[in-house]
């Protein structure tokens, strides 16, 4: 019998008395070549596969490739071949968990346990669910793009060796059935500490001795160098866990480790084993056994075949790891995220309603960063990640012992805690001295939205919604300040969410509807023209505001079809209207903000007034005077391409803005509508007619025609009349009228003239 065991990283020699296949299935191998079985719906992940591993020989064998384009063909092919050593798997094919279902046939059908399954997928976003992973004793995971060329012969050698072991020993070891125990207890183990414990347990076991060693993690620190610190330890050296081993007396047990690490193998010693297992390209692991005496082939065999298995364990747990990580702390800050901080309230609030006198009452506080969208854009976001890790190295410095930071989204930090501690000033306080971002300072402001949880009744969830109200309230008010959630600010937004739906369903009910306020010539009493306004009767008959609906509107985004409905009604309305004789009548239509600005407002423009038959010379578009002030530049060029179509434009509301008289000049706009409130003043205000006088002067100046809305009472129109004001509209003359109605009026009127 052999006496030594080879140990090189590119042929694993077994003892002589390894029982090679004889192809009759005992062994569960053929001695002839590796079955490597490739099992995936797409043809080029087959060709590709064989291309990389073409010509390669593992163990002076080559490998044989078995094809299966679909789950039902694979499990025919592996119905008739008992050998196969590894199988490529893709997770996805015909259906989602199609591969899962093909791994639990192997492994509970078929019982082969034996042979080495390795996942892929061409969907990074996609992973099996960890229990899946660990419960069907699953080699390796990849993404399809980071398996390359070598990265593949690596995994499959691993998994080969690995299927080459479980053999041999599988015909005559009784260890194997502690290996597979072991394995398969090992597997339902979630975290590292309790693993790497049991590890070190389970070797003792394996071999018959105590269990007396320690399991090492080898990390690099910040200064690059390498470190093995003790995850877990039993027996002599249960007290060094979470020690570095360079700190041990004893420099034999360092060594070991260094050199079973850097030659990536097992050592065995007189009195000692020092095993290697596989990690992930930021960490490695090792562990130091203490041995009564030499160990023997077998024992050293078994050992080789555990540490195969325990190393996919590692990759296991290292894998739910990550993921736990990836889904409950920021990868860039690494404080806890959105998801986490909602369960910590949750967990705050059970402790509070459970204990409510002996627990201080708690605050929730949403620190937004003022401006850092610009930073970010200004400086690059490199430089925007280094401000963010400093503002969260400053927060959890300052705050974190004593209170929970974590970053909720982009910009947006958490801060939760005792109401003492989490207030305005505290949090506001940690941003009035700059921070150094690569030399250089950089000061920064922020808004913040809190919430008590003593005054919340709902779940983490409905805290975090609540902070976020809180927040924005308090950066509409004023940036840099703070506002605290109220039970009547969560009403409001209930009440315009309700509403919201509302409106949506009455316009698609057809209970929205235009009417017509008439236009007058000042001077011959006659109608020029009318504005079409948008109305909302509810279902159970009451009236609307539109001071209430076309705000939520716009903010829905619903302004956009109510809005192209509302013109096309106004269009084919003064269609209409010309056709019962009225041929010079004008038809006013409003114009949001956020129809404005919708990048095909032109196009429906256009399509509405082809589609309608409106004369476009007929048609007005009424635009804020706050509109007419922002983007000047994009503004000058669409009201252009609007005026060109023969539409003409009104700036509504005026004087109620901020207009600069040489931007109105480079306006390409036709009419101002003096605001109601300034011809109320005309009969009820001490300075009168003084601002409805100099806006008449000022259309005058840059030849705009001029209407007054508003106006109620013949004083106000005599008024406006003598001031030169050409058009009005308000009670005095009409109220908006429904379609039918409106004919009748202009009928009735052009029979009294």
């Amino acid at each position: 019998m052999s006496k030594s065991v080879s140990h090189s990283e590119d042929d694993l020699v077994f003892l002589e008395e390894t029982v090679r296949a004889s192809g009759d299935g005992k062994s569960g191998m053929k001695d002839d070549v590796w079955q490597v079985m490739i099992i995936d719906d797409d043809a080029d992940v087959h060709s590709a596969t064989t291309f990389a591993l073409s010509n390669v020989e593992i163990q002076n064998r080559p490998l044989a490739f078995l094809h299966a384009y679909s789950a039902q063909q694979a499990r025919e092919i592996l119905a008739a071949e008992p050998h196969v050593a590894v199988i490529l798997l893709d997770v996805v094919m015909e259906q989602q968990d199609e591969g899962l279902q093909l791994v639990h046939y192997i492994r509970d059908v078929l019982h082969r346990a034996e042979v080495r399954i390795i996942l892929r997928t061409g969907q990074p976003g996609y992973a099996p669910e960890i229990d899946a992973i660990q419960q069907f004793d699953i080699n390796d995971y990849k993404t399809k793009s980071e398996l390359t060329r070598i990265k593949l012969f690596t995994v499959v050698t691993a998994a080969i060796r690995s299927y080459e072991q479980i053999c041999t020993i599988n015909a005559s070891s009784s260890g194997l059935d502690k290996i597979l125990r072991a394995s398969t207890e090992l597997m339902a183990l979630t975290t590292l500490e309790d693993f790497a414990s049991s590890v070190i347990q389970r070797i003792g076991s394996l071999l018959g001795m105590p269990d007396d060693g320690l399991l090492c993690v080898q990390e690099t620190l910040h200064n690059q160098q390498t470190e093995l610190f003790v995850v877990a330890a039993n027996g002599a050296y249960q007290d060094v866990v979470n020690h570095p081993v360079s700190s041990f007396d004893d420099a034999r047990i360092g060594n070991a480790l260094s050199r079973a690490l850097n030659e990536r193998r097992n050592i065995y010693g007189r009195d000692f084993a020092a095993l290697h297992f596989t990690g992930d390209a930021s960490r490695s692991f090792a562990a130091f056994v203490r041995t009564d005496r030499p160990l023997n082939e077998i024992e050293i065999r078994l050992l080789e075949v555990f540490c195969s298995n325990i190393s996919v364990g590692l990759a296991n747990i290292m894998l739910v790891s990550r993921l736990h990580n990836s889904a409950f702390y920021d990868s860039l800050t690494k404080l806890p995220n959105r998801t986490r901080l909602k369960e910590i309230i949750d967990e705050t609030l059970v402790t509070t309603r459970t204990n409510a006198p002996l627990v201080s009452p708690t605050t929730l506080a949403l620190i937004d960063i003022d401006h850092f969208a610009e930073t970010n854009d200004t400086l690059g976001h490199q430089f925007g990640d280094l401000l963010l890790l400093s503002v969260a190295t400053r927060l959890q410095s300052r705050l974190g012992d004593r209170l929970i930071v974590a970053r909720v989204s982009g910009d947006t930090f958490g801060v939760l805690g005792d109401d003492n501690q989490v207030n305005p000033d505290t949090v506001l306080a940690q941003f009035e001295k700059p921070f150094s971002i690569d030399g250089q300072d950089v000061q920064l402001s922020a808004t913040v939205g809190l919430v008590r949880l003593s005054e919340h009744e709902g779940r983490g969830v409905e805290a975090l919604k609540n902070a976020h109200i809180a927040l924005k309230r308090a950066k509409l008010q004023q940036r840099t300040g703070h506002f605290y959630f109220s039970q009547s600010m969560g009403i409001d937004i209930r009440e315009r969410v309700n509403m919201m739906h509302a409106l949506r369903a009455a316009f698609e009910e057809k209970r929205l509807f235009v009417v017509y306020q008439p236009q007058i010539d000042m001077i011959t009493r006659k109608p020029v023209g009318a504005e079409a306004l948008l109305r909302w009767q509810h279902e159970d008959g009451t009236m609307i505001s539109p001071n209430r609906f076309i705000p939520i509107a716009e903010y829905s985004g619903l302004i956009i079809e109510l809005g192209e409905w509302a013109l096309r009604q106004a269009c084919l309305e003064v269609v209409r209207i010309h056709q019962g004789g009225f041929t010079d009548f004008m038809m006013s239509v409003n114009v949001s903000q956020v129809q404005f600005r919708h990048p095909h407002f032109l196009a429906m423009l256009r399509k509405t007034l082809s589609e309608t038959g409106a004369p476009p010379h007929c048609i007005e578009l009424e635009i804020t005077e706050s509109m007419a002030m922002e983007e000047p530049e994009a503004l000058i060029k669409l009201l252009e391409q609007i005026t060109a179509t023969g539409i003409s434009i009104a700036i509504d509301d005026f004087g109620t803005g901020f207009s600069s008289l040489s931007h109105l000049q480079k306006l390409n706009v036709d009419r101002l509508k003096i605001d109601r409130a300034f011809v109320t003043e005309i009969t009820e205000s001490a300075r009168g007619s003084s601002i409805a006088e100099a806006i008449i002067q000022l259309g005058r100046n840059l030849e705009l025609d001029v209407i007054a809305e508003g106006v109620e009472d013949e004083r106000q129109a005599e008024i406006l009349s003598q001031l030169g004001c050409a058009v009005g509209q308000g009670y005095l003359f009409s109220r908006p009228l429904a379609s039918d109605v409106l004919h009748d009026w202009l009928h009735s009127h052009a029979q009294q003239s």
